[in-house]
C-alpha cells in the first residue's frame, strides 16, 4: 500500500483535492440556490435534489469541457508548433509526428513496448492517437452535457418568467450559451499560452514542468 501511494501520489493528490473542490462547490451552490429561492418566495430543495439538477450539472460541465479542450488543443499544437526556450515545446526542427524509429513503432519497438505499438496497422494507428481520442471524447461528451443542462436551466428560467422556451439547437446558437462557453475557453487559452511563455525565463527547482535552474533561456524541450 505504501508503494502504491508513493507511485501514484501525484494523481491521488489531485483526485483528493478535485473531490474536495467538487463537494465544496455543491454545498456552496446549494446554499446559494436556496437563498435565491427564499428571496423570490419559491420552494427550497434538498442537497441531493440540487446535485442532480441542471443548475449544478451545467456549472460542472462548463468547466470540464473547457479543461479537456485545453488538453486536446495543446497536444495537437505541440506536434507542429514550436516555442523556443520552453520545456513544453519540442526543439526547433523536430516538428511533426516523428519517425517510426523515434516513436519506437513496429520493428523499432522494444521488448517492453506496449503490444499495440508493435504491429503496423489500425491497432497501432489507434494507439498512436489514443490520448487525443480519449481527451476528445471527454471534451465532446462534457460539451454536450453542458449544452443539455444549460438548455434545461435556460428553459426553466424562461418558464418562470412566462417567456417562450427554445429548442436545443436554438439554445446552442444563443448568446447565453456562447457567453458562458467562451468565458471558460479564453481563460484556459490564456493559462496555457502564458505558462508556455513564462517557462522560457522562469524556473521551479525540482519540477519536471520547469527547465533546470541553470539551463539557458533558449534551451528548448529540456525539463527538470
Amino acid at each position: 500500500m505504501r508503494r502504491f501511494l508513493r507511485d501514484h501520489s501525484l494523481s491521488l493528490f489531485f483526485l483528493v483535492i478535485f473531490l474536495a473542490a467538487l463537494v465544496g462547490q455543491a454545498i456552496a451552490g446549494y446554499i446559494l440556490h436556496n437563498e435565491d429561492a427564499t428571496a423570490h418566495h419559491e420552494q427550497t430543495i434538498t442537497l441531493w435534489r440540487y446535485i442532480v439538477s441542471s443548475d449544478f450539472g451545467n456549472a460542472v460541465m462548463e468547466n470540464w469541457q473547457s479543461e479537456y479542450l485545453q488538453f486536446m488543443l495543446f497536444m495537437l499544437a505541440t506536434i507542429w508548433l514550436i516555442e523556443r526556450g520552453s520545456p513544453e515545446s519540442k526543439e526547433p526542427g523536430k516538428e511533426g509526428t516523428e519517425t517510426l524509429k523515434e516513436q519506437r513503432i513496429g520493428e523499432h519497438a522494444e521488448e517492453d513496448s506496449p503490444d499495440w505499438a508493435k504491429p503496423r496497422g489500425i491497432k497501432t494507428f489507434v494507439y498512436s492517437n489514443s490520448l487525443l481520442i480519449v481527451m476528445s471524447l471527454i471534451f465532446f461528451g462534457s460539451w454536450f452535457a453542458q449544452s443539455v443542462t444549460g438548455w434545461t436551466e435556460f428553459n426553466a428560467q424562461q418558464t418562470d418568467h412566462h417567456e417562450q422556451t427554445v429548442s436545443w439547437l436554438g439554445y446552442i446558437g444563443s448568446a447565453d450559451f456562447w457567453e458562458a462557453t467562451l468565458q471558460n475557453w479564453q481563460s484556459e487559452f490564456l493559462a496555457v499560452g502564458s505558462f508556455v511563455a513564462i517557462t522560457v525565463f522562469l524556473r521551479q527547482r525540482g519540477s519536471p514542468e520547469s527547465k533546470p535552474v541553470g539551463a539557458p533561456h533558449d534551451a528548448t524541450g529540456v525539463e527538470g
